[in-house]
């Protein structure tokens, strides 16, 4: 039991100098906190070795005495390392949507404790909290939680405050806050229609995720797609004719469109090249997606009609997702993780030919500060 301490001892130094050196360069936090699990359970049980082999006077003394120093010190170095890569991250910033005068972005973020939805310049500038609720106005892990009414009036975004995640919607400057939908199930993604009439949405009230539709004041909702595998993200056409969205029902998720009326559901990506998270362009030309067939996920841009794919975004580390549209179709907005900012996630934008990347939020705004600008 001694050598078998002192050998897990040894494994335990060797990974966190492995660790300590090159990875915190390359690899993102997830991948950072995974091997510290390992090189803290590796020293877990090397030291419970150790510890019996000293108490049951087991041959090689010294070799537990060293197994058990090694592996103490590889628990405490884990959990300090833990404690940098989780505890010291920042408040994070996601879901930016582009108001459709082009003046400002809405987002959510958690800098002050919980998720609440945001609304800054278009220039990074003048952020301000719109929701102060302690439950979050956001949906799990879904970049699609708040959106814009075409009209400039309103937005939409989901949040858990009455028990379950449903859609609400406000007045654009925050207040009139209303609950749209009243389900046990979970309703999130709203997209609105382009004459601000409906409101398109997914809900997993039928036993899984699908895409529904209602009025803009919550009645008259209906079910627009019925598989078994799941749909989410809608996104609606500007010409008010289509809804692109996600579905799962192939080999990979992919991106697909259907009439408004659920009709005539065709996938635009290949079933060998997945996607997810589409946004339509306001010219109608064009949607962005987010796909990880290159390994991480990324921002892509295709034609309307599913040609033309090209890749936007190039962040080997983490991910860029949700992507939103400036109201002329020559910029997109969207939340990325990235090493420089310590794997917090952040709004950037980017001209639509992925060119001229620029960051709009860092640190969290200080509370009563919230017309600092990034």
């Amino acid at each position: 039991m001694g050598i078998a301490a002192m050998i897990l001892g040894i494994i335990s130094l060797v990974a966190f100098i492995i660790l300590l050196i090159p990875l915190p360069l390359s690899v993102p936090p997830s991948g950072i906190v995974v091997y510290l699990a390992i090189v803290s359970s590796v020293s877990v049980v090397g030291l419970i070795l150790g510890i019996v082999a000293l108490v049951k006077s087991k041959p090689n003394k010294r070799m537990a005495i060293a197994g058990v120093v090694m592996c103490s010190l590889g628990i405490i170095i884990s959990t300090v390392g833990w404690f940098i890569v989780v505890g010291g991250r920042e408040g994070q910033d996601w879901g930016p949507f582009w108001s459709p005068d082009g003046a400002r972005i809405a987002f959510v973020s958690d800098r002050d404790g919980n998720s609440e939805i945001y609304v800054m310049d278009a220039d990074g500038s003048n952020q301000q909290r719109l929701t102060d609720n302690p439950a979050d106005d956001w949906f799990g892990n879904m970049p699609d939680s708040c959106s814009w009414s075409p009209d400039g009036t309103r937005i939409a975004f989901t949040s858990m405050r009455d028990g379950n995640w449903d859609i609400y919607v406000m007045d654009a400057d925050g207040t009139n806050q209303q609950r749209l939908t009243v389900n046990p199930a979970g309703d999130s993604d709203p997209s609105w229609s382009p004459d601000s009439t409906r409101i398109a949405f997914t809900s997993n009230r039928d036993g899984n995720e699908e895409i529904y539709v209602m009025d803009a004041n919550g009645s008259n909702q209906q079910r627009l797609t019925n598989n078994p595998a799941i749909d989410r993200d809608p996104s609606w056409s500007p010409d008010g004719t289509r809804i692109a969205f996600t579905s799962e029902r192939d080999r990979n998720g992919g991106i697909y469109v259907m009439a408004v009326d659920g009709s005539n559901q065709q996938r635009l990506t290949s079933d060998l090249a997945n996607g997810e998270e589409p946004s339509w362009s306001p010219d109608g030309t064009r949607i962005a997606f987010v796909s990880d067939r290159d390994g991480e996920a990324e921002i892509y841009v295709m034609d309307a009609n599913g040609s033309n794919q090209q890749r936007l975004t190039y962040n080997p580390t983490m991910e860029d997702r949700g992507p939103s549209w400036s109201p002329d179709s020559s910029r997109i907005v969207f939340s990325s993780q990235r090493k420089q900012d310590g794997w917090n996630s952040r709004i950037y934008v980017m001209a639509a030919d992925g060119s001229n990347q620029q960051r709009l939020t860092t640190r969290p705004v200080v509370e009563g500060d919230a017309s600092s600008s990034p």
